[in-house]
């Protein structure tokens, strides 16, 4: 069997385009580094600006929360109010030239009334009651929990763990990210606190 050897010039030709090649790849990454595309200075700034809104997003949302839970213990109004105040303002004025005609109004009988326990304060000296009091009435996520706490993401994470596994709190696993919701067990704990305060 015969073999054919290409001619000299074809195989010189392969090897110095392969040296090119090597070449133009090294010279290719050594440069790179010191290139900067717009598209990489771009995603950078919008990397941090996203950070930064989502800093003040959470910052914001904490902020909310403690203004529903503030609102919800503030919430107590007379249902009857309007009526007691139509009432004053007619004892106030003379007495009116026609007579009035009082139409009783049915009263009305709510089925159910929920009510939302009150959230004692609590220094965040103990963590533990601190995180079941916050979770109290709406889930949070850890993020949320570790910025309220001022603590390492680390420190909450142990922290979640330690009441998930003790059965405090139950964790969402279908959202991202996991959201923490407090289970008859944490809420159990939440009324001995309110029966036995904490005394400092």
């Amino acid at each position: 069997m015969l073999v054919e050897i290409p001619e000299p010039e074809v195989i010189l030709s392969v090897i110095l385009a392969f040296i090119v090649g090597i070449l133009g790849l090294y010279a290719y990454f050594k440069i790179s580094p010191f290139v900067k595309i717009k598209k990489e200075v771009f995603d950078a700034t919008q990397t941090e600006r996203l950070e930064y809104y989502e800093r003040q997003l959470i910052d914001m949302k904490i902020r909310l929360d403690a203004l529903e839970i503030q609102g919800i213990e503030q919430k107590a109004e007379d249902p009857n109010l309007e009526l007691k105040k139509f009432l004053e303002k007619l004892a106030k004025n003379e007495a009116p030239e026609r007579p009035v005609e009082v139409v009783s109004k049915p009263e009305v009988v709510p089925e159910k009334v929920i009510s939302t326990p009150k959230i004692p304060t609590i220094t965040p000296a103990n963590p533990i009651d601190y995180v079941l009091h916050l979770i109290t009435n709406k889930a949070m996520t850890s993020r949320d929990i570790q910025i309220t706490l001022k603590k390492s993401r680390e420190h909450t994470s142990r922290l979640m763990k330690k009441l998930f596994e003790d059965g405090y709190v139950q964790r969402n696993t279908e959202s991202k990210p996991y959201t923490y919701s407090i289970t008859e067990k944490g809420m159990a704990k939440v009324g001995e606190l309110e029966v036995n305060p904490i005394s400092d």
